[in-house]
């Protein structure tokens, strides 16, 4: 319905009313000054001053896309169904829709897509159940495996909270006082934690899931994205420099322009599963999430693969604003006892809820593509009820309102029993599976990964190289004994000094250039 003169295409305010002049405030004569009741101008002022919602503390540099997972309905050669009831598995060629938003990890908005970071890849499944959130990383593994030191790890690798700057030093005390992260960083400073974009990297849900079958049965579950037809390929040091001198969105550009010119990416799901037990034959505990389980024992088995194939319409309402959650799983899924994974679960609902609002499930990109029913009632931004009774926001009642639905399967219902502690997993394992994925790289991996580990730890102070230093060496001796030597020859000092973005080199060298090569100007 439009007002007398207007179109589609006339400008109003968002009370509806039609903005005759976007031009000038009002204002008294030409020259002002100008009146406080400039209705129009306050409303679009004050709309603007709170165009930004609190970006993510972690993730906040991100793009997405929209797309469908297409099952096979088998697993591996196995009917899906002797796993799992989860519907959107069941049945060959069923699509389900899905939005996936790829990230960096530590830095803000605006920042390079180059950086040495672990990559987000979150999917949002709109299944016909609800809602399903699979929210992972590039890399398979984790720093830390309690959640309680998660706080800890981020403010580590975030800019110093007095100089505002990234600093190596700040990581690596960190990271020498924490054995079990030598996997991670591992993989983070070989090509692996550069990828040269998002569509050519694979995904990894990290911790350790369930399926629950139709007797209520569970079985333990590791997700895997593999790229399809891109293939995976990384960047070293020096090439992602050179790509951030020109182009410092070259990754979302990437992915935008595949897609509008019909280069849709594809990912296949795999999952590895494991009877859910503690399974003493292994010398790792299966929920630790800085832990790979091995292939040859726990093999890849295809599930179904994921097409992306259409760019958001606004990334404001798309990308900025889909929350995901580790807690988000529909009938079929649940969880493990991985502790990283239980403070996830609490901490991504928790955030979302502070971003972007009480309501932020109500809006299009986070909703459930299928009919929902609550008694949740207000909070910030609520603009709609989610009940045929408006009356009747509790339950039970005779007289009307929400009944509970009828469980689906046999419920699952794991036994648990033990004392209330706070004590560590008891295989930690911490330098075997890091040493193994050392001499598993190529040789020009291998020089990349150990280039970059003395460039970031040669502003360390010494004992913080000695400390790292040691940890490498119980992961490998060649390892440990290659950064020691580069380490020699780079010196150190007992105080350190500021090491700036991880990875990067001559980092004070380029804080000089810029002084000595600036251009001299007049004022103006």
């Amino acid at each position: 319905m439009n007002g007398e003169h207007e179109t589609e295409n006339t400008l109003t305010n968002r009370q509806g009313h039609p903005v005759t002049d976007n031009q000038n405030v009002r204002t008294v004569g030409r020259r002002g000054p100008t009146t406080l009741e400039n209705y129009d101008f306050l409303e679009k002022i004050t709309h603007f001053d709170r165009e930004r919602v609190p970006e993510r503390v972690v993730h906040a540099r991100g793009t997405g896309a929209h797309g469908y997972f297409e099952a096979y309905g088998k697993v591996g050669e196995e009917p899906v169904s002797t796993y799992t009831r989860a519907k959107l598995f069941q049945q060959s060629g069923k699509r389900t829709p899905v939005f996936v938003r790829f990230s960096t990890v530590t830095h803000g908005t605006h920042s390079p897509e180059t950086l040495r970071d672990p990559r987000g890849f979150a999917v949002k499944f709109y299944t016909e159940d609800g809602n399903w959130d699979l929210v992972g990383n590039n890399l398979k593994i984790f720093f830390i495996r309690d959640p309680l030191k998660f706080p800890d790890l981020i403010h580590a690798f975030k800019p110093d909270p007095v100089t505002n700057i990234q600093d190596s030093e700040r990581i690596f005390d960190f990271i020498s006082n924490s054995p079990e992260a030598m996997h991670m960083i591992t993989f983070l400073f070989s090509p692996w934690g550069i990828p040269a974009n998002y569509r050519q990297m694979q995904g990894s849900g990290v911790n350790t899931y369930k399926w629950v079958n139709q007797e209520g049965k569970a079985v333990l579950i590791k997700y895997h994205w593999e790229p399809i037809k891109q293939g995976i390929k990384n960047l070293t040091q020096k090439e992602a420099e050179e790509i951030q001198g020109k182009n410092f969105n070259h990754a979302t550009q990437d992915l935008y322009e595949a897609i509008e010119r019909g280069d849709y990416p594809e990912w296949e799901l795999c999952v590895q599963i494991m009877s859910d037990d503690e399974h003493p034959e292994l010398d790792f505990d299966p929920l630790d999430p800085t832990k790979l389980w091995p292939e040859d024992t726990f093999p890849f088995l295809p599930v179904g693969k994921m097409v992306l194939n259409k760019n958001p319409e606004n990334y404001f309402a798309e990308v900025e604003q889909v929350s995901f959650g580790t807690g988000v799983l529909v009938d079929g899924l649940d969880f493990s006892d991985d502790k990283l994974l239980q403070g996830r679960t609490f901490s991504y609902s928790d955030t979302q809820r502070y971003r972007v609002g009480a309501n932020y499930l109500q809006l299009p990109i986070n909703a459930p593509k299928k009919h929902v029913a609550t008694n949740q009632e207000g909070g910030q931004m609520l603009y709609k009820v989610d009940r045929e009774d408006p009356h009747i926001n509790y339950e039970p009642s005779t007289i009307g309102g929400l009944k509970e639905a009828k469980q689906p399967g046999t419920e699952y219902t794991p036994h648990i029993e033990g004392n209330l502690v706070r004590q560590k997993i008891d295989r930690t394992n911490d330098f075997k599976q890091a040493g193994e994925r050392y001499r598993l790289l190529e040789d020009w991996e291998k020089e990349e990964l150990v280039s970059n580990l003395v460039g970031a730890l040669g502003s360390c102070r010494k004992v913080i190289q000695d400390k790292m230093v040691q940890l490498l060496t119980k992961c490998d001796e060649e390892y440990g004994h290659r950064v020691g030597e580069g380490l020699k020859k780079t010196g150190s000092d007992e105080k350190g000094h500021i090491g700036g973005p991880i990875g990067a080199t001559q980092t004070d060298e380029a804080v000089e250039k810029a002084e000595q090569e600036g251009h001299s100007a007049d004022p103006y």
